[in-house]
């Protein structure tokens, strides 16, 4: 699928990626092979402890023990297919710097894929397919101008539910700008080739159902 920055804040102007995106999409069927393979561990894993927890207790059924919001709220199949979105988005930001970036480095902070990874279970929890249904567009501000990097289908066999536009930022302030050159690389013929950059750590996110008229939804995290 050609990347796209399908961005519905018209002030945000996007360049189309021209990189081939074939090789970013995600392989569904090893990754569902993945979450029933964890799915069957977790399911032997919990039958065990719940075993455990009523030969110590004298209960008799699961019906006699409360469980927290928490447990209600985790979905290990759905935390499991999130990591594996992140992964591909830092793997096609990394990708994107000796093409729409044009730098010679981009340093990815660990606090920013996680941070993005907590949003996109945030934004899918109410959704009818979850996280499958999501189609992400990937965009890194640049020069006051949105920069389109990838689009990513978390389904390609599924018609898309709702669209996420990730709009990443550039470091710019602090001590960056003055040591940002010390992670470029340099040649002996010349000086520096090209600047490295940093993302920010924080970024803002444009939901749109694709099933209903509802207003969009944008988050600045």
């Amino acid at each position: 699928m050609p990347a796209l920055c399908t961005t519905p804040d018209s002030s945000l102007p996007c360049s189309a990626a021209t990189d081939d995106a074939s090789s970013k999409r995600l392989s569904w069927g090893k990754i569902m092979q993945k979450l029933t393979d964890f799915s069957n561990h977790s399911l032997h894993s919990d039958d065990e402890h719940f075993r455990n927890v009523f030969s110590h207790s004298g209960l008799d059924s699961v019906d006699s023990v409360s469980l927290s919001e928490s447990d209600f709220l985790y979905d290990p199949v759905e935390e499991t297919l999130c990591s594996e979105v992140v992964d591909l988005i830092e793997q096609s930001l990394t990708e994107a710097k000796d093409s729409a970036l044009r730098c010679s480095k981009l340093l990815i902070p660990d606090q920013l894929m996680e941070h993005i990874g907590q949003e996109l279970l945030h934004l899918a929890a109410s959704e009818p397919c979850g996280l499958r249904g999501a189609l992400i567009n990937l965009c890194v501000e640049q020069s006051n101008a949105c920069q389109s990097v990838e689009q990513i289908a978390v389904d390609p066999d599924l018609v898309p539910t709702f669209q996420l536009t990730l709009v990443l930022r550039l470091e710019s302030g602090g001590l960056w700008p003055m040591i940002q050159d010390l992670f470029a690389p340099r040649s002996h013929s010349a000086p520096i080739l090209r600047h490295a950059l940093r993302l920010n750590t924080g970024f803002r996110v444009i939901k749109k159902k694709l099933y209903s008229s509802e207003e969009l939804v944008i988050e600045e995290c």
